[in-house]
């Protein structure tokens, strides 16, 4: 066990922590995606292929995109490239020359918010109503056109068609404006068409990124105009051709004036303190806490507005025992230094530290600065510093006053599970004991935050990489960013989906109702990779029969030949009635329906050896998934939609049956002695 910081570990959390999660969250909220005020999304485009190293290529796309963002704030245009071989991402961000700084930022910070959507694709783009933003692993800066070209037609407030009129106006406009463009100063003309009495006025915009020579504009603003002209016009009041290199617009709006200038009055002062609002809240979602309020803290003359006091909680939870110094982890990570890197997980990447005083440290650095990131960053700081137990990573403190925000964890020196459990000599070092040790652990663990702290918990993403192990390979459960606490009195909460696909409950993807059965599932899988020393998510491909992990195991269970699916480094190591005693647990934690499972506290029972006789387990969910190897069956497909995210994705031909497995009588024993000597040896 490594060393605390002295006087942190049991304290809670400063108060004022939780008042800036509120905040924050509120904030987060007013500036969201589907809130007025924030620029509207016209399209986005995602690459078709996966990038080779998902966890290298979202560090260099991160940093590509902080760099873009400070050209993008200074001129409303920047591109930048970083990383190296398969790890190299190129990015261009552009705002239309029509918006204001603020718009500007704000529009970046919704595009910057949307488009990690698009990973692990190698590439993507987005198209919002004023700026676009793209990134790939190619060099595409200089592309004008290509496959992924579009446009969007919208219809007026009424639904019906145009005025009389509008139609020939408005091409005649968009002929005119694409002219312009190219010879124009930034590649940006607007323009209006003359006023008359027999047709509505229409107004227009060409822009091309300034990382186009003036030919590969003019063909650019040209391919645009043709689409518009031929998909929009003459039914639709308003429409965008929106190209690799450039934007062209219609509509019967003045889009590109002012609000002031287009006959807004009042209510138009009130959108632009809206737009101000969200702004600055958007721009603490992109740039970290500790920058924009420093920033507003400077403006404060300007604004007249500090209405949070923001600045005040800032200084009070860097007086706190939980405040690390920025400066003084980054040279404990050696400038987060990759050589330091420990691993990394959806949000963000670990870092080893050694502080001035030589007390080693992991440095969890967050980075997508978002909504979700603040959720993530305080949401682990909330809930980690009040729970405490020998199989729980320990919280030692967090970093706010820096340009980025920093989780410090107690340091682990044999890092995570999956980096033994999957690498075919790592592997050797975890022997029976071991895997039974980091099994009971990681449900005594569970157990406690399901039913023994202070506040009940809910982890949400419980697998091999977030099992982290000490010296002994003892195992604690880490990363509480997803986790989510309970009131005694709810039977379930609804959230957004969340996780690893792999160890995703089936009744949390489909209906997004999220309970303590949730991590009882992905502890199942867990134990059954453990057991396997087999990957869940990719067993199907690397499975002789086109079978996933579930359906072998669950054919096997049925065959009573579950020892030929154990891994062959423990098949001398332990006896079958221990090793069928595991799998039995883990098939229980995995059936399809919830209520069958059992409870943590029951499953800590199970395994200590103090149930004689175990329950016959149902089928689990997802078996019916068939590789390329296998042949197909006939069965049809399922497509599982999301209530909470509105989201619909594809899992092949799964089932959520429950029907009930034919038993072998061998499986029907208790726990051996072996087990229970373990037992007496842990207490």
């Amino acid at each position: 066990m490594q060393r605390r910081r002295a006087g942190r570990a049991h304290h809670p959390v400063l108060p004022a922590a939780a008042v800036l999660t509120h905040l924050l969250l509120a904030a987060a909220t007013v500036a969201g995606a589907d809130e007025p005020g924030t620029p509207a999304i016209l399209a986005t485009v995602c690459g078709a292929r996966q990038t080779p190293d998902p966890e290298g290529f979202d560090v260099s796309f991160v940093t590509t995109l902080e760099m873009i963002y400070q050209n993008v704030t200074r001129s409303g245009y920047g591109a930048a490239g970083s990383g190296a071989g398969n790890d190299t991402v190129f990015g261009l961000g552009q705002c239309l020359a029509y918006l204001s700084p603020t718009d500007c930022q704000l529009c970046y910070a919704q595009s910057r918010v949307k488009l990690p959507h698009c990973l692990p694709a190698d590439g993507g783009r987005i198209y919002l109503d004023g700026c676009f933003l793209r990134y790939g692993a190619d060099n595409f800066t200089a592309v004008a056109t290509d496959a992924s070209d579009t446009a969007v037609c919208r219809s007026n407030a009424t639904g019906g068609p145009p005025a009389p009129g509008f139609a020939a106006a408005a091409a005649a406009l968009v002929r005119n404006v694409t002219a312009a463009a190219p010879s124009a100063r930034g590649y940006y003309y607007a323009s209006s068409s003359p006023e008359s009495g027999r047709a509505p006025r229409a107004y227009a915009a060409a822009q091309c990124w300034r990382s186009l020579n003036a030919s590969a504009c003019a063909a650019c603003v040209a391919s645009a105009r043709d689409r518009v002209l031929r998909q929009c016009l003459p039914g639709a009041a308003e429409g965008y051709g929106l190209n690799a290199g450039c934007v062209v617009r219609y509509s019967t709006r003045p889009f590109y004036l002012p609000a002031d200038a287009a006959g807004g009055g009042g209510s138009s002062t009130r959108h632009t303190v809206i737009i101000v609002i969200a702004s600055v809240f958007s721009a603490v979602a992109v740039i970290g806490i500790a920058f924009v309020w420093t920033k507003m803290r400077s403006r404060r003359d300007h604004l007249q507005d500090d209405m949070d006091g923001s600045g005040e909680i800032i200084r009070a939870i860097a007086a706190s025992h939980l405040s690390f110094k920025y400066q003084e982890l980054r040279r404990a990570t050696d400038e987060f230094n990759q050589i330091n890197k420990l691993g990394q997980g959806g949000y963000g990447s670990v870092y080893k530290g050694v502080l001035p005083d030589g007390r080693e440290v992991a440095v969890k650095r967050l980075f997508f600065n978002t909504r979700q990131w603040a959720d993530q960053f305080f949401n682990e700081v909330r809930l980690v510093s009040q729970v405490q137990h020998k199989n729980l990573v320990k919280l030692l403190g967090c970093s706010v006053e820096g340009p980025e925000s920093l989780l410090v964890y107690e340091y682990l020196c044999n890092t995570s599970l999956d980096h033994y459990l999957f690498d075919a000599f790592k592997k050797n070092a975890l022997d029976w004991e071991r895997r039974f040790e980091i099994i009971l652990g990681t449900a005594e663990g569970l157990s406690y935050l399901h039913n023994a702290s202070e506040i009940r918990i809910i982890h949400r993403d419980i697998k091999a990489s977030n099992i982290l192990l000490d010296e002994r390979f003892r195992p604690k459960i880490a990363d509480f960013g997803l986790a989510r606490n309970f009131m005694e009195d709810q039977s379930h909460l609804s959230t957004g989906l969340a996780g690893t696909f792999g160890y995703m409950a089936p009744e949390y993807i489909v209906h997004g109702q999220l309970t303590e059965k949730a991590d009882i599932y992905s502890y199942g899988v867990l134990v059954l990779e453990i057991i396997t020393g087999r990957k869940n998510h990719n067993s199907v491909a690397s499975s002789a029969e086109g079978l996933s992990l579930m359906a072998l195991i669950w054919k096997h269970y049925n065959a009573g030949t579950l020892m030929e699916l154990l891994d062959p480094n423990l098949r001398e190591q332990c006896s079958e009635e221990e090793a069928v005693q595991v799998f039995h647990v883990g098939l229980l934690c995995a059936q399809a329906s919830p209520n069958l499972r059992p409870p943590m506290w029951k499953v800590v029972e199970m395994l200590s050896g103090r149930d004689k006789v175990l329950p016959r387990p149902t089928q689990p969910p997802f078996i019916n998934v068939k590789g390329s190897n296998a042949k197909s069956d006939g069965s049809g497909s399922t497509s599982l939609l999301s209530n909470s995210d509105k989201s619909p994705f594809s899992l092949n031909q799964l089932s959520v049956s429950g029907v009930e497995a034919r038993e072998s009588e061998r499986y029907k024993s208790g726990p051996n002695s072996r087990s229970s000597e373990r037992q007496r040896k842990r207490r």
